[in-house]
């Protein structure tokens, strides 16, 4: 029990000092960057037609993603818009992905159509893959990237069956973006 309560004493001790709250770990710094730098391929504004089929046909909207760097570039913040044909939205995303050192993976946290969760990521050759379990069946999402182009497709997959598509999205980079440190709060 002492050993507890000096343990205890030690944390609270070191967790009082001015500042220690403070202190980066520049390593750990370091590597979230270096793993987060194999999606810096997406950053900028990009535009183009994405295409969602369910029971009732399709949607299609102009799709839309503004993605910068974040706290140093040890994160990616992307904004995800499609518009419907009369300019309203008819889609809207916002995500973060990040690189936890110690589980050695990638996370992808979203939030779209008031829905949010925490899912695998993984950077590939050309893009990347990232997937969302829904019961028996996965949701996959596979992105790549070739002349300059952004495509994207949405399987369902359900166990002995073959993937069933139901997303399609081809988006043209259009420029670079300040997003989302731009207009970032300054101490004056």
């Amino acid at each position: 029990m002492r050993k507890l309560w000096i343990a205890g004493l030690s944390i609270a001790l070191i967790a009082s000092m001015p500042g220690t709250a403070q202190v980066a770990d520049t390593a750990a710094l370091s590597a979230q960057k270096t793993a987060l730098d194999k999606f810096a391929w997406m950053d900028g504004t990009w535009r183009g037609l994405a295409v969602t089929k369910g029971p009732g046909g399709e949607h299609r909207v102009t799709q839309t993603e503004r993605i910068g760097p974040m706290l140093g570039g040890t994160v990616r913040v992307i904004e995800g818009k499609g518009f419907n044909p009369d300019g309203s939205v008819g889609f809207n995303a916002f995500a973060v992905i990040s690189w936890d050192g110690e589980k050695q993976a990638y996370n992808f946290r979203s939030y779209a159509q008031g829905r949010s969760g925490d899912f695998m990521i993984r950077p590939t050759a050309d893009g990347y893959v990232w997937e969302i379990a829904a019961g028996p069946m996965t949701i996959r999402y596979t992105a790549t990237l070739k002349d300059g182009s952004w495509s994207e497709i949405g399987e369902r997959i359900a166990p002995g069956q073959a993937p069933v598509q139901f997303f399609e999205m081809h988006l043209k980079r259009v420029g670079d973006t300040a997003w989302p440190n731009g207009g970032a709060m300054t101490p004056n």
